[in-house]
């Protein structure tokens, strides 16, 4: 084992935490599982493995219920998906430097908070008027989104949601629709990446105490509805809990590149 039992039980309950309220407005938690496994874990390949992995196991539930209910249409999401596996295959294979990696991890986690906070502002959407926008757009933002979900470890919905809540692409349900699929396929084609590039890790324990964990929280925060935090409030919270952590990883890691 990499980590003592104690802190291994407190990183369960942090992941199951974080996949309930997650799941519960359609992502996969993966900048918050970064977030925690910087506190106990040094090994970046540790951290980006075990993140995509627990990632994938919390977003095929809501995919498919989005898929069943017909939230989830192929045209709409192919030109995102389509750019993005090619790079977030891509952004997994570059070995970077560790310390390189966590100054893009920390900046990584600030930009997701500050996107999910912003997101929580958005008030009414629902009742603004879809715009319609190219198509190339749809590949563009699948791709760079993708690339930087490879590059780091997580699925890249959380940067996803918010640009397209702003441009008003479409309803709420359709983008969490959209966003949950995004991070099952970046977080399935970063996995092959890490094997592919020789950097795969893989701290059996820790991982399988961890998918247990996400697994039972994913499946409460997808069938049940919060009452006593809303969506805005879960975002907020994860949000401050994201920044707090990108802002500690570039203190204590990041700033070896100078």
């Amino acid at each position: 084992m990499l980590i003592p039992i104690e802190q291994l039980i407190i990183l369960c309950i942090g992941f199951f935490i974080i996949a309930t309220l997650y799941s519960s407005v359609g992502f996969g938690g993966g900048s918050s599982y970064l977030a925690l496994l910087t506190l106990f874990l040094t090994s970046f390949f540790d951290i980006r493995f075990i993140a995509l992995v627990c990632n994938l196991v919390v977003v095929s539930g809501s995919t498919y219920l989005y898929f069943k209910n017909g939230h989830a249409k192929w045209k709409d999401f192919l030109p995102f998906v389509l750019a993005s596996i090619p790079l977030a295959y891509l952004g997994a294979t570059f070995r970077l430097k560790e310390s390189v990696f966590f100054m893009i991890l920390g900046c990584s986690l600030i930009l997701s908070a500050l996107f999910l906070a912003v997101q929580t502002f958005n008030i009414n959407t629902s009742k603004k008027e879809v715009k319609d926008y190219p198509k190339y757009l749809s590949y563009v933002l699948g791709a760079g989104i993708g690339f930087l979900s490879g590059l780091v470890g997580i699925g890249g919905g959380i940067f996803l949601a918010p640009i397209l809540n702003h441009l008003r692409w479409n309803k709420a349900i359709k983008i969490a629709a959209l966003a949950s699929f995004f991070i099952l396929v970046n977080s399935i084609s970063g996995l092959f990446g890490l094997i592919t590039s020789g950097s795969l890790s893989l701290p059996w324990t820790e991982t399988i105490c961890l998918i247990v964990a996400v697994l039972l929280g994913g499946q409460l925060g997808i069938r049940i509805s919060l009452k006593k935090l809303s969506a805005n409030g879960i975002k907020r919270v994860t949000a401050l809990l994201v920044f707090v952590v990108g802002i500690r990883v570039l203190l204590v890691n990041g700033l070896e590149l100078f």
